[in-house]
């Protein structure tokens, strides 16, 4: 069997081992209910689901009374969107949002509006993928409860001007949430800096657990309030009802506290692998183009499309490299990426996209193998297309397009 590479870090991250470490003893010896608080069970992983609350905010610069815990993003943008419209629903019913968002919010807040609790403007972002933040103060009117706008884009690792937008939002006194999923952990995040009012994060996008996340509800200057949408226990301050996954949630809190002292570093080192991966693909294939603005972006995106090769043939070829077409939340869908149709990609292109999601442990051995197969890939490929035997950069060097 061909060797394996792990290239699709924005759809999962392999747990980091000293976080498994840190998890494995609450499975075990350590298996007590952090809610029981009659006895030294309870106390204990009560201890450590505070101490993982703590990590968590001193990453994003926060208190770690605003951290709630939930099952994960998805779980978190449901919370704030539902739960801000829900208890601010005398003050209006807009919501103002962006065509790329994850499915996360965008169905939420389609769900909100198929109830008749809600009303939707959609914004497009550019080309580049990035929204301007006059758009957004635009859209909003006197009906508007909630604005919400991806931090770092899942697709194609675009990083928007939530701090510009948020203050705009606070301004004009409307609650602002972020889907932080992609970019906590990744990127800079503080809230003493950001006036964001609630932030979704996911641990197993940052080397932690699957199964756990967070939501950051701000508690002062302004307090936020929400309506919880699970409801039993009166848990996490009583916004998120259900027994706590300790061992998850030590396993976030590691992984937050291993991003705050290792992230810049980690950062440059991703970056020089994405941009070796990104000129070895530009010197090998013509007719290829990167989808979203390469200078906002998180490190270890690269998205780009392929001209005349179909992006499900170009993956069945390459078994052994985990790649994905899109969102993998959106994988069993054939449909063009809705994304980069949003940023005015054409179907054709859309469907001959590739996303890279270059990681922690990824080296450059593994870098320099992925962009050689992939290279003679589409060679091979386009080998098979008459669409593009015709194109003239084809017939200008050759009838495989060499370089």
């Amino acid at each position: 069997m061909k060797r394996r590479v792990y290239l699709d870090h924005h759809s999962t991250t392999p747990v980091d081992p000293r976080v498994l470490d840190a998890m494995l003893p609450w499975f075990t010896e350590k298996f007590g209910n952090a809610a029981s608080r009659t006895h030294a069970f309870g106390w204990e992983a009560e201890e450590a689901v505070e101490k993982a609350r703590g990590q968590i905010a001193s990453l994003i610069g926060a208190d770690s009374k605003e951290i709630v815990f939930t099952s994960g993003a998805t779980e978190s943008d449901n919370l704030a969107i539902k739960g801000a419209l829900h208890f601010h629903r005398a003050r209006g019913n807009h919501i103002v949002t962006v065509a790329t968002e994850h499915k996360a919010v965008l169905d939420s807040a389609k769900a909100l509006v198929r109830d008749g609790l809600a009303e939707v403007t959609t914004l497009r972002p550019d080309s580049r993928g990035l929204v301007a933040a006059t758009d957004v103060a635009s859209a909003i009117t006197d009906r508007t409860v909630l604005v919400s706008v991806m931090h770092a884009n899942n697709e194609i690792g675009v990083i928007q001007p939530i701090a510009e937008i948020a203050r705009i939002c606070r301004e004009r006194g409307v609650l602002f949430h972020t889907d932080a999923a992609q970019s906590v952990g990744k990127i800079p995040v503080d809230m003493r800096s950001m006036p964001v009012d609630l932030m979704s994060m996911s641990a197993h996008k940052c080397y932690g657990p699957k199964g756990v996340g967070a939501l950051y509800v701000r508690a002062r200057a302004p307090r936020v309030r929400i309506t919880a949408q699970i409801d039993g226990g009166g848990h996490e301050r009583g916004m998120r009802s259900g027994t706590l996954n300790v061992p998850a949630i030590v396993g976030m809190g590691t992984a937050a506290a291993i991003a705050a002292t290792e992230m810049a570093a980690e950062s440059a080192r991703v970056l020089a692998l994405r941009e070796r991966l990104r000129a070895a693909l530009v010197r090998g294939l013509d007719q290829i183009q990167i989808n979203g603005d390469l200078e906002a972006r998180l490190a270890g995106n690269l998205n780009v499309s392929f001209a005349h090769v179909e992006g499900e043939s170009l993956m069945l070829g390459l078994r052994e490299i985990a790649l994905s077409s899109g969102s993998a939340c959106s994988s069993a869908t054939l449909e063009p990426s809705y994304v980069l149709r949003a940023i005015g990609v054409s179907d054709e292109m859309a469907h001959s996209s590739i996303r890279f999601g270059i990681g922690r442990f990824n080296t450059e051995d593994e870098i320099d193998y992925a962009a050689e197969r992939v290279i003679a890939e589409v060679r091979r490929l386009r080998t098979l297309s008459p669409f593009y035997r015709e194109s003239p950069v084809a017939a200008a060097r050759g009838s495989e397009g060499h370089p």
